[in-house]
């Protein structure tokens, strides 16, 4: 059996009814993510990011091509890919212990077993301490802290990241920026990070995929060789920043 942490993205085509048109918003894209790596795929709006987010979870099979996970094709959500949104979609009567818990809501783990996993991914993500607290005490870096752990508990090969941090303001973003990458390099498992903020994909990421629209497709893959830990004044991370840039901008006028 390949190994689970594997994607592989074969000759995608995603179409759209809009208004009695068919839109056409994946165009042939194929990419192979390798076991624990991190890629971070930007784009403008209309490019398919988050349409191929929503692929590579399992939510939409509605698609031509193939996309399998560990060799198997993926038919809908499973517990190998944890996923993380934007807005970080804890439940608000439940505390952060229980809202990690809910991840485990169908596992075959004893209840020792769950209590210690909740307990090790709310250390992880640096909540130690405010197991008890609820959504509303907790600032939004801190919910999001938690729905990172709360898609970490049942110990995906694969985390998949919708513009977790964009809500956030710029310094938390920055922080959690470095948790992440701690995180990635601690659990050793793949990332796929969708993403508007170049910096970010650059600094997080070991590949940059850049795609253009109308259809989505790619248009330039960067390799981000800069030895982690990473320092963000960096000028290599500065001048692929830049090279990422110019390249959306190319389809933006």
């Amino acid at each position: 059996m390949a190994n689970p942490g594997i994607i592989e993205i074969i000759d995608v085509h995603k179409r759209y009814e809009v208004n009695s048109e068919r839109l056409h918003v994946l165009g042939g894209l194929s990419l192979t993510i390798s076991p624990g790596e991190f890629v971070s795929i930007v784009g403008l709006s209309g490019s398919g990011k988050s349409t191929l987010l929503r692929l590579l979870i399992g939510l939409d099979n509605d698609y031509q091509g193939e996309i399998r996970v560990g060799g198997e094709p993926v038919r809908g959500p499973s517990l190998e890919r944890g996923i993380v949104f934007q807005e970080h979609r804890l439940f608000p009567w439940l505390s952060v212990r229980d809202n990690v818990g809910l991840g485990l809501e169908n596992s075959s783990l004893s209840v020792a077993e769950k209590a210690r996993a909740v307990r090790e991914n709310i250390e992880l993500v640096g909540l130690g301490g405010f197991e008890n607290a609820y959504p509303h005490q907790l600032s939004g870096g801190m919910a999001q802290r938690a729905a990172i752990a709360r898609a970490l508990v049942n110990r995906p090969s694969i985390l998949l990241l919708d513009e977790p941090f964009g809500a956030l303001d710029a310094l938390t973003r920055s922080n959690l920026q470095q948790e992440l990458q701690r995180i990635w390099q601690t659990e050793k498992i793949s990332m796929v990070l969708v993403t508007h903020d170049v910096e970010e994909a650059v600094y997080l990421g070991d590949r940059v995929v850049v795609l253009e629209p109308h259809p989505g497709r790619i248009e330039r893959i960067v390799t981000v060789d800069v030895p982690r830990p990473r320092d963000r004044a960096d000028a290599r991370l500065e001048q692929l920043a830049r090279e990422v840039r110019e390249t959306i901008l190319e389809h933006g006028s």
